[in-house]
């Protein structure tokens, strides 16, 4: 299993586009992976013939785990694993799927031919009493299921484990005005993306001390400004564009908060790589607009549109979401006004974006109508100070609000 994003610990194939006995050249694809990040093709760097699939669909497997071997038709397989000496691994998850808990292994017999989880039935039970195992007697006892009202798949109509678990009562007549419901849930196995999302977030909020600055934004320039834009821009300009844009200005002229922490230094980035958060179904990817500052805003606005439809798709190349020096969250589309994000490692700060709320605000002595947004700094205090923080959002706030500066 080869490393396909500089985050990836582990992979799942997907589908395997290779069978065993197929001849295989170097670049033909073998399989999906997917990753934490995307799902991508697995290329073959070896000639040769596909002589056995060690890793089943589905299956999660470490970064240099073997997944297949190929090799010289007629080749002995167990010779070259021994060789290799290594066996393809079993994860964690998988390995306590199969193990019992401590109460069902305690009541599993010695005797290798009786069923999984049928222990040998009491004298008592054997003459009259309901046969049951003491582990599916505790099931239904905590279910409050009664054992009469189930037939035993077991030796000898034992009512077992697996007759508790499958157990559906039959549906009650309704009494008049009471509430007929059941309890219920669904378990899911987390995907490659969501494991690295919860590690990766953890890492980063128990390990870097956060310290959070927010400031209100006047946008209604901005409102009018993006609507001119967009009746001569080739692409759509969104608030998130004018937003990228003023972020990678507000960057150039506070070179201070485009930094990482590196343990026993700080790295000053020359160049600025701004990160945009995009929501997908398992979870959050940050597809990166590499030197946003050099860029203009349709050109933004195009790439974002690119990045975002590939990062939904689970198309983005690992050149695409590495490299951030800086990132953005944008939850106002959603109508969050406020709220606080988790620093983006490597980065040293993140910025998170409200929605534009019309409000009635003072100006020169009267009542007036404006478009605010309030955005709030995350910053990894080891590397940016408040006040750091603070000449960056106030920058940013006069280049929103006078967009025209964007352009000059």
């Amino acid at each position: 299993m080869p490393r396909l994003s500089d985050t990836m610990e582990e992979g799942v194939i997907v589908e395997w586009h290779k069978k065993e006995g197929d001849k295989i050249q170097v670049g033909d694809v073998l399989a999906e992976v997917e990753t934490d990040k995307a799902t991508m093709d697995l290329e073959s760097y070896w000639d040769g013939v596909l002589l056995k699939i060690l890793a089943p669909k589905g299956q999660a497997i470490p970064v240099e785990g073997l997944i297949a071997v190929i090799g010289e038709e007629g080749e002995d397989v167990e010779k070259i694993l021994a060789e290799a000496q290594s066996t393809p691994p079993a994860t964690e998850s998988k390995s306590a799927e199969k193990a019992p808990a401590a109460s069902e292994t305690a009541s599993v017999p010695t005797k290798p031919s009786a069923p999984e989880h049928a222990p040998a039935i009491q004298a008592s039970e054997e003459s009259g009493r309901i046969k049951a195992s003491p582990l599916a007697r505790k099931m239904a006892s905590e279910r409050g299921i009664d054992l009469q009202l189930i037939q035993g798949s077991g030796e000898g109509g034992r009512i077992v484990k697996r007759d508790i678990e499958n157990y559906t009562p039959a549906p009650a007549a309704p009494v008049a005005g009471s509430i007929v419901a059941t309890e219920a849930y669904e378990d899911k196995p987390l995907s490659q993306m969501r494991k690295t999302i919860a590690r990766r977030l953890s890492e980063s909020k128990f390990t870097a001390p956060h310290f959070y600055l927010t400031m209100e934004i006047d946008m209604s320039r901005a409102v009018e400004a993006r609507k001119s834009m967009n009746k001569i821009s080739p692409v759509k300009i969104s608030f998130n564009d004018l937003i990228i844009k003023a972020t990678a200005a507000a960057l150039h002229q506070n070179p201070d908060v485009n930094v990482s922490w590196m343990g026993d230094k700080l790295r000053y980035y020359k160049h600025i790589h701004i990160g945009v958060a995009v929501a997908i179904d398992e979870g959050l990817v940050v597809p990166v607009v590499r030197f946003a500052d050099q860029k203009s805003l349709s050109q933004i606005a195009g790439e974002v549109r690119e990045l975002g439809d590939k990062a939904r798709e689970r198309k983005l190349q690992p050149e695409e979401f590495q490299g951030n020096t800086f990132t953005i969250s944008n939850l106002g589309m959603f109508g969050i006004e406020e709220f606080t994000a988790i620093i983006n490692p490597p980065d040293a700060c993140i910025l998170a974006v409200g929605a534009i709320k019309e409000k009635a605000v003072a100006k020169d002595g009267e009542i007036k109508v404006a478009h605010l947004m309030k955005v709030t700094l995350s910053c990894d205090h080891r590397a940016v100070d408040g006040a750091v923080g603070s000449r960056f959002l106030k920058t940013l706030k006069e280049l929103l609000e006078e967009p025209v500066r964007l352009l000059v």
